[in-house]
């Protein structure tokens, strides 16, 4: 991404240059940024791409498409503990795309660069016959050697997430399926915070640093709990349980459960909740929780890890739960 004479660069002068105000960036007159990680620290790097009709819709404001391909990346930034350094954009614009709906995708970018200290420092830009795709890169911090990874979770030690569960999963089917019982029992107040959650995911870069040293493992959970808990004692070589009723819920995603009971297996196994699972030793849980509290965002410890293999999910009455689709899969 560099601005110079010709439509593309004029493009970026326009649009991202403005906001591109980190030294590194070298206003975007460059191939490339230059930037150094402070000393003692190492890079955490992380990528994610949208694609209309498939991450997001395509009808949806472009400014909240910029920003929720900045927090799904941040998001994952957080789990590892590391603190935001910069982000790397790329994305492709369709021939119908509004000189408007760009102005409102750059006011997305800038906005959560400023929001999260996540600022620009370059990319592309191109046109497509296809989708609207944004591909954000993500580039964080942390003190050298204590990046959270999510293959070296330990038995004996205590599951816990942030958040609530199953809203951004819940207000996915909302808009796919409105007229289901679960759905029809919310006010709008709670059916738009359904919506919303799914449209801007808040990822937890307030607890990023709460995570080092106290988490023995951890990632964001995107493509479902139940999956993405899986992969992550899958990849530790070791078992774990969990109870479905304490996965933390919202007021929203409670009514629309209890209306309708169905709708809990969305719950744990849709996705898009953008919230951090970790596993954490029994003694540093109340360090953990005090931090977190005190950046407003909740906790709850919903299982344990044991020696063996695999994921048990015990149901409210007892009995072991199983599923359909554990998790979200692109293939």
């Amino acid at each position: 991404m560099s601005a110079g004479g010709s439509g593309e660069d004029k493009l970026i002068a326009r649009l991202f240059a403005p906001i591109a105000t980190h030294p590194g960036a070298l206003g975007l007159k460059d191939d490339a940024a230059v930037i150094a990680p402070p000393p003692g620290y190492d890079l955490v790097l992380t990528k994610d791409a949208l694609v209309a009709g498939e991450h997001f819709f395509a009808d949806d404001p472009p400014e909240s498409i910029a920003r929720k391909a900045m927090r799904v990346n941040l998001s994952d930034l957080a789990a590892k503990g590391a603190d935001p350094l910069g982000v790397l954009l790329a994305f492709a614009i369709p021939a119908d795309m509004t000189p408007e709906a760009l102005d409102a995708f750059a006011r997305g970018i800038g906005g959560d660069a400023r929001l999260y200290g996540a600022p620009l420092l370059g990319g592309d830009t191109v046109k497509t016959p296809g989708p609207f795709t944004v591909s954000i890169t993500a580039l964080g911090t942390v003190p050298a050697g204590q990046m959270v990874r999510r293959a070296s979770a330990r038995p004996g030690q205590a599951i816990i997430v942030t958040g609530t569960i199953g809203d951004g999963a819940l207000g996915l089917e909302l808009r796919l399926n409105p007229e289901r019982p679960g759905f029809k029992a919310l006010d709008a107040k709670a059916a738009d915070y359904l919506k919303d959650r799914y449209l801007h995911p808040r990822p937890r870069v307030a607890v990023a640093r709460a995570l080092r040293g106290r988490a023995s493992a951890a990632m964001d959970v995107s493509d479902g709990l139940v999956g993405d808990l899986a992969k992550m004692l899958a990849a530790s070589g070791i078992a774990g349980e969990i109870e479905a009723a304490r996965v933390p819920l919202s007021p929203a995603a409670r009514v629309a459960i209890e209306s309708e009971p169905a709708l809990l297996e969305t719950t744990l196994t849709g996705g898009d909740d953008y919230e951090i699972l970790a596993v954490m030793p029994d003694h540093e849980l109340d360090a953990f929780n005090n931090l977190a509290t005190a950046a407003g965002i909740g906790v709850a410890v919903i299982g344990r890890t044991h020696e063996g293999r695999g994921l048990a999910v015990h149901a409210h009455d007892g009995g072991q739960m199983s599923f359909a689709r554990p998790s979200f899969s692109h293939f």
